[in-house]
């Protein structure tokens, strides 16, 4: 999980600026209603008044206005002759199904289960729990696998939000001298798809959860890769699979705390080849002032799983504990590093 911010232009009084970073949910809660409601995909065959719009998406006509004469002025519509609206090109990856799954990461991140974490960030700020299991009473992920709607679209909101990273780190790093690489905690197999496209010998294997696993074998075939990966279900907690060349923790060690993360450390430690490489593809937080997305998605890692963002020297400190020598950063032409580790 990852987020961007941008800074409110400083030739505002101090005042101002804060009071626009106070209203920032309510561009949030604007967008996501749009979604809920499906307008984009209301419009996809031209301009539309919120009259015409109200009966299809059961909604008061008079607000519908008022919501879509907001979005016009968010950039996500235009407003045409006779208060009628089009989709500008943001508009259009508000879709069902678009490119980047960006209504997926609305729906998800505005959802009930979602927004009750962030209503206790103060709690987690006090107490270091996560304010998402002060809510719902259960871990995230405990969540994740009792409501598995809930489940699958975070799953589809994880590869529409990093997106861009697959192609990236495929690219940044150089993975053609493994036999075997092992994606721990993989998902669907975005990111394990994209280096066995680029990469014509190695295999895969996809390890995670089983309610997770089960949506991988349509993406895999969809990339055309689905021949050389071979899915395996199982809590990395407990074990992982053995004798890996390469193990990819990709948006794993994040989200958990230092203890958790020294488990699945150890646990690919003692799986791994002598020879072994741990990839570590994360946010690398700068030190100091400098602003970076990844300083307010480790606050989202705070309230929602309990894990966090680190800086280098905060990796290099927790994989020496868990018995890896940091080697190097690689960066990408996206927001994460592979951070790559070697036994110790």
């Amino acid at each position: 999980m990852a987020g961007d911010h941008q800074a409110v232009p400083s030739t505002l009084p101090p005042h101002v600026q804060l009071i626009q970073m106070a209203t920032g949910a309510w561009v949030a809660r604007t967008v996501h209603a749009a979604a809920m409601l499906g307008l984009a995909d209301q419009l996809t065959d031209g301009p539309k008044s919120a009259a015409e719009l109200a009966g299809p998406v059961r909604a008061h006509a008079p607000s519908l206005h008022r919501l879509m004469r907001t979005l016009a002025s968010l950039g996500i519509l235009a407003e045409q002759k006779e208060q009628r609206y089009i989709l500008t090109t943001l508009g259009e990856a508000l879709k069902t199904n678009a490119p980047g799954s960006a209504r997926s990461t609305v729906l998800a991140f505005g959802s009930p289960w979602a927004q009750s974490g962030w209503d206790h960030l103060v709690y987690s700020v006090q107490t270091g729990k996560t304010g998402f299991e002060k809510a719902q009473g259960m871990p995230l992920f405990d969540y994740f696998a009792q409501h598995p709607e809930d489940a699958s679209l975070f799953n589809e909101t994880m590869v529409g939000f990093h997106s861009q990273e697959p192609p990236a780190v495929a690219a940044a790093y150089d993975f053609s001298t493994f036999k075997t690489i092992i994606d721990i905690g993989g998902g669907t197999g975005n990111l394990l798809a994209a280096i066995l496209t680029r990469y014509a010998e190695p295999r895969g294997v996809l390890f995670d959860l089983p309610h997770v696993v089960a949506e991988a074998p349509a993406l895999l075939k969809a990339k055309g890769v689905s021949d050389r990966v071979t899915i395996e279900a199982g809590d990395f907690f407990k074990n992982v699979p053995a004798r890996g060349d390469a193990y990819v923790l990709s948006h794993i060690i994040h989200d958990w705390n230092e203890d958790r993360c020294l488990t699945i450390l150890r646990h690919i430690r003692k799986a791994m080849n002598s020879a072994g490489r741990l990839l570590i593809v994360e946010m690398v937080l700068p030190e100091g002032d400098t602003p970076h997305p990844g300083k307010m998605l480790d606050i989202a890692m705070l309230v929602w799983p309990g894990g966090q963002e680190r800086t280098l020297t905060e990796y290099d400190h927790l994989l020496s504990k868990g018995g890896f020598h940091l080697a190097r950063a690689v960066p990408s032409d996206s927001a994460v590093n592979v951070v790559e580790a070697v036994p110790a």
